[in-house]
Order: C-alpha cells, then structure tokens, then sequence
C-alpha cells in the first residue's frame, strides 16, 4: 500500500499532467478555427477543378494526344503511396487511422504481386511504417519548420511526385490523409491522383463546353496543377483533422485525470485517516495499560 507521501506526490504530479492537457486543449481549439476555415474555403476550388478536369479529360481520354498523367502509363504494376501524418503526437487515432488504411492497401498490392514504393509527409506516418516496410521508402517531406501550410509546400511535393511519375518510378499514385467532418469524426481518405480519375456525373455535367485549344492542350498545363490542389486540399483536411482530434484527445486526457485525482485523494483521505485512527488506538492502548 502506497505511503501518504507517495499518494500526495502522486496527486500533484497528475494536477500538472491536467494542467498540461488543458493548455493543449484550448490551444488546439484555436488552432482548429483557423484550420477548419481554410479546409472548408479550399473545397469549392477543388471541386470546381475537379469539375472542370472531369469535362475535358472526358473529351480528351480517347484521344492518341492524351497527357500521360491522364492516360497513364498503360501498366498498373508499380504504385507510390503518398503517407500524410503530422509532425507531432498527442492527436489520439489521427495518426494511426491513416497508417492502418495505407497499411491495409500496401498489403493488398504486395499480395497482388505488384512493386511499391512509399513517399511520407510529416514524421509520425514515417515511424509506424519503417518499422516494417524500410526498404520501400524513397522520400519523405519534413513539416516540422511549417509553422502555416500554404500552397507553396503543396507544389513542391507535387513537384517531387511529378518529377519521379516523368521517370517512370511509378504508374500509380495515391494520396492518404483524413478528411474532415466534423471535431470528433476525421474520415481516413484515400485519393488516386496519377492517373487523374474521372467521375461519371462531373464529366456529363461538363460535356456540353467547347474549348480552345483543344483539349488535350488544355490538360497538358491543367493536370499538374491538378495535382497540386489536390495536395494542397489534403494538407488542409489533414492539418484540421490533426487540431480536432488532438482537441478531442486532450479534452479526454483533462477528464480522465481529474477522475483519477478524485480517485487518488479518496485513497489518500482514506489512509490518513486509518493512521490516525491507529495512532489513537495505540495512545489508548498504551493509557490502559498503565
């Protein structure tokens, strides 16, 4: 049975632990509003570009003058798997929900037979994965010194991602982040970029417009931007994801460590007053016997 000294010592260590999480909490929430913001002022601009590609890569997907990063390379053999975490823990699954889904997908293209190489952003991905898939990596993006993301960082990962496709490193590309929804729910996405899929229903919607130049003209310019919304976009998502579940994560941390100080101070009532109670039992015992 712990001693007073060890239950008050104890007590106060778990008072500044909740004063820690408390201050990582309310710092998160604002970070979460500026975060939240910028996700949900960059999605009309993705959507109006995937919108946008969906017409002319609709109109051009048949043509011999097809960009290669809309046609592809005509094999689906090797694939990149672009792993985006954060720089820093303390954000509850975030994190490892990402690295599950990347995991689950690698596993099923090695039991397909097929060559993969991975590409991580932020450190966390990095250190779940090396532990068993070392061999597979060939870049990583350092965040740490990205005290705001801006488009900038988007483009020079798009770039490194480009430069190894023009290579012919990989035939597949494949983005995985969270996607915010809501503070308590971030929803693992994974997103193929290379080569740029085409949905059904933007690609009708957009089939009735002309344009000059032709398309594939059109496509050779826009397709590499493309790509680095897309980056960007899921940057945005993942670093508001990373703020709500850290928020989430250290709002049950404050919670769960004032249980246990009520817990501990119970315990610590209740043996000062056992020894209090045997002290008085031993003068009393000492006074009959004189």
């Amino acid at each position: 049975m712990p001693s007073l000294k060890d239950l008050k010592n104890r007590i106060g260590s778990v008072k500044n632990t909740r004063k820690i999480t408390k201050a990582m909490q309310m710092v998160a929430a604002a970070k979460l509003r500026r975060a939240q913001e910028a996700a949900e002022a960059a999605r009309p601009y993705a959507d109006r570009m995937a919108s946008v590609m969906a017409g002319l890569t609709a109109a051009a997907a048949g043509s011999d003058m097809a960009p290669r990063l809309l046609a592809g390379t005509g094999e689906d053999r090797r694939h990149l798997l672009v792993v985006m975490t954060s720089e820093r823990g303390l954000a509850g699954g975030f994190n490892s929900s990402i690295v599950k889904l990347a995991r689950q997908r690698l596993q099923e293209l090695l039991a397909q037979g097929k060559q993969v190489s991975i590409l991580t952003v932020g450190k966390k991905g990095r250190e779940q994965l090396k532990r068993e898939y070392s061999d597979l990596f060939v870049h990583h993006v350092d965040m740490s010194e990205v005290k705001r993301i801006g488009y900038e960082n988007a483009r020079q990962i798009a770039d490194e991602i480009l430069d190894r496709f023009d290579a012919g490193e990989f035939d597949v590309a494949t983005l995985f982040y969270n996607r915010f929804e809501t503070v308590i729910s971030q929803v693992p996405t994974a997103r193929q970029i290379i080569p740029a899929v085409v949905e059904e229903g933007e690609a009708a919607a957009s089939a009735l417009y002309d344009y000059e130049p032709d398309e594939s003209a059109i496509l050779n310019d826009l397709l590499p931007r493309s790509v680095a919304t897309q980056v960007f976009a899921a940057l945005l998502e993942n670093a508001a994801s990373e703020q709500g579940a850290r928020m989430t994560a250290m709002d049950n941390a404050t919670r769960n460590a004032g249980d246990m100080i009520d817990r501990l101070t119970t315990e610590y009532n209740r043996s000062r007053q056992a020894a209090i109670t045997k002290e008085l039992i031993e003068i009393i015992s000492g006074a009959e016997a004189l």
